[in-house]
């Protein structure tokens, strides 16, 4: 654990965006990144975003500068990003590991499109991601789908 947390893949703070819970078992005050929103509780935020007529899709630099860039804006802690340049199609595959959860991208170059996935949880908006991602991929037509995640039904 040492090893990641010098490497700063290891974070005890994301930013200050969760409450604290006090279990009454344990008397043990605990973290919680549950999101309270509209009468309803739930884990985070699944953005899912396609980018078609897309460009800058062959550049793994480019791409993750602006996820990084996008995590940012959104109020999100990285902790770790991985990306792969495919060949010879050139597209490229990666993914941004956040305290708050992650940010994934896969790019077909060919085709023009690139798939993205957002989940956030705690105080992140993973909306903001958004104008960010499209200034670097200038997209003709974005399609996206924006979901609750880990709902909490009533009298759980």
């Amino acid at each position: 654990m040492n090893a990641l947390a010098q490497m700063g893949m290891v974070s005890d703070f994301p930013r200050d965006n969760q409450k604290a819970l006090t279990s009454t078992e344990s008397g043990i005050v605990q973290k919680d990144y549950f999101i309270e929103r509209d009468g309803e509780q739930f884990a985070g935020h699944h953005l899912l975003v396609d980018f078609w007529g897309a460009k800058n899709l062959d550049d793994p630099e480019l791409i993750e500068k602006s996820l990084r860039d996008a995590a940012e804006a959104a109020g999100a802690t990285i902790l770790h990003g991985h990306f792969h340049h495919f060949t010879p199609n050139g597209g490229v595959s990666g993914v941004l590991v956040l305290a708050e959860s992650h940010i994934s991208i896969h790019t077909w170059p060919e085709r023009s499109f690139a798939a993205v996935d957002v989940f956030m949880c705690g105080a992140c908006d993973p909306l903001k991601t958004l104008p960010v991602m499209q200034s670097c991929f200038k997209a003709d037509r974005i399609n996206d789908s924006f979901l609750r995640r880990g709902r909490i039904q009533s009298g759980v």
